[in-house]
């Protein structure tokens, strides 16, 4: 199968471009290179975002970039992707003219819009995956512009399309809200590469007895103000806090002097360590050092980073939200928390420390969960059963189409017998 994938980004982006666009980009790349391997032709088009990128270049065997120029080659702001729009489909119309392929997947509302508007006049069905709604976002009071155009175009993307990949049951829940028929979502999450990821790395020197860990936003939706809350009440752990800027530019963001100051504030600030944007390949390790994977954020779409420490043997403790109350069996690979029950958290997490084989038990059962859930070859296996059933339903309807224009046009007797 030829596969086209149109994101807003083809590698994580260097600059912001979005809260959840590095997420998004490294699930475009993972899914592109799963599908490769079952032996599909793929293709990601993304926006040429910097100078002197090349117009294409081979990512892995059967899986190619193509880099298409709309606006200017730098990353655009936030709230602006939608501008390039026009110019994207252009490229993708001409590009599949010559080359059709058969299925498009697009990722964000922007990407689903250029897809659509390039396949207007081919017969090729166009599958959406948003990852996160603009809806959801405004109601969990994430940061960031959420415009009136993006909420009506994602519902009008989701109307139009062939089918709708949703990354968790809350976000299929989101689709039925906006009046999407079931039968046109599917759940399919994101993965996690499990030949990385996995539980059988050393664990690093650590300066308590405990080492929780969080990877994410540090913004105030994340719930990071809450962890660092429960800390007076755990003594002998200390909480690692990856994610935001750089460690070295960690110093100019204002989340991060907020957290610091909350931290202090506490007395618990020599027990936290903020080591900013951890890259991939570090991931594992940083993973690895860790007893526990918690989250208290209000919304999570995504939930890789819980899902790679589940596949790092991390039992996970988080509000059970998005992705993790998909990816958490509560009591058996970690533990889920009622949103904004921060006393609950406590009580659960000091349980959970007084009682070690506990801990080993429920990581045990998060590393199986991950290997059997989650690897990107079963992920990219169930994208490809969506693919195939879009396509069946796209030939149906043209041969119903066909059917009914053959039905309404006269028959030459007819016709004859008119003309008598």
């Amino acid at each position: 199968m030829k596969i086209a994938l149109v994101a807003r980004h083809v590698c994580a982006p260097a600059a912001p471009s979005g809260l959840y666009a590095a997420e998004q980009a490294e699930h475009v790349a993972d899914l592109g290179r799963a599908l490769a391997a079952l032996g599909h032709k793929v293709v990601i088009y993304g926006r040429k975002d910097a100078p002197g990128m090349p117009a294409r270049e081979s990512l892995a065997p059967g899986l190619t970039a193509r880099y298409i120029k709309a606006g200017p080659p730098a990353p655009v702001p936030v709230g602006e992707p939608h501008k390039h729009v026009a110019e994207i489909a252009t490229y993708l119309s001409a590009q599949w003219r010559k080359d059709m392929p058969d299925i498009v997947h697009a990722h964000h509302w922007t990407s689903g819009l250029a897809a659509l508007a390039a396949t207007r006049d081919l017969p090729v069905p166009v599958v959406q995956t948003f990852g996160s709604l603009g809806v959801a976002e405004q109601r969990h009071a994430v940061p960031g512009p959420i415009q009136s155009v993006r909420i009506r175009m994602e519902t009008a993307v989701a109307r139009s399309v062939a089918g709708v990949l949703a990354v968790t049951t809350d976000e299929a829940a989101e689709m039925a809200g906006l009046g999407i028929p079931g039968s046109k979502v599917k759940v399919v999450p994101s993965g996690a590469d499990t030949s990385r990821f996995d539980p059988h790395r050393l664990r690093s020197r650590r300066h308590a007895d405990l080492r929780l860990l969080h990877i994410g936003s540090l913004a105030e939706h994340a719930g990071l103000s809450t962890l660092l809350k429960a800390l007076p009440d755990l003594p002998g752990a200390e909480l690692i806090i990856a994610g935001g800027p750089d460690q070295d530019e960690l110093e100019s963001d204002i989340a991060y002097k907020k957290l610091g100051k909350l931290a202090a504030g506490l007395g618990v600030a020599d027990r936290v360590t903020f080591i900013g944007h951890v890259a991939s390949k570090n991931l594992p390790a940083v993973m690895s050092s860790a007893d526990l994977f918690v989250s208290a954020a209000r919304y999570e779409p995504y939930g890789a980073a819980a899902i790679r420490a589940m596949a790092c043997g991390k039992p996970v403790v988080a509000n059970a939200v998005g992705s993790h109350a998909d990816a958490v069996v509560d009591g058996t690979t970690g533990l889920l928390v009622t949103p904004g029950r921060p006393e609950v958290l406590v009580r659960k997490l000091r349980d959970l420390f007084a009682t070690p084989v506990k801990i080993m038990a429920f990581g045990i059962a998060a590393a199986d969960r991950a290997k059997s859930r989650y690897p990107w070859e079963r992920i990219a296996a169930e994208t490809v059963t969506v693919y195939e059933r879009c396509q069946a339903g796209q030939t149906t309807t043209q041969v119903l189409a066909a059917a009914q224009a053959q039905a309404q046009r006269p028959t030459s007797q007819a016709r004859h017998g008119q003309a008598a």
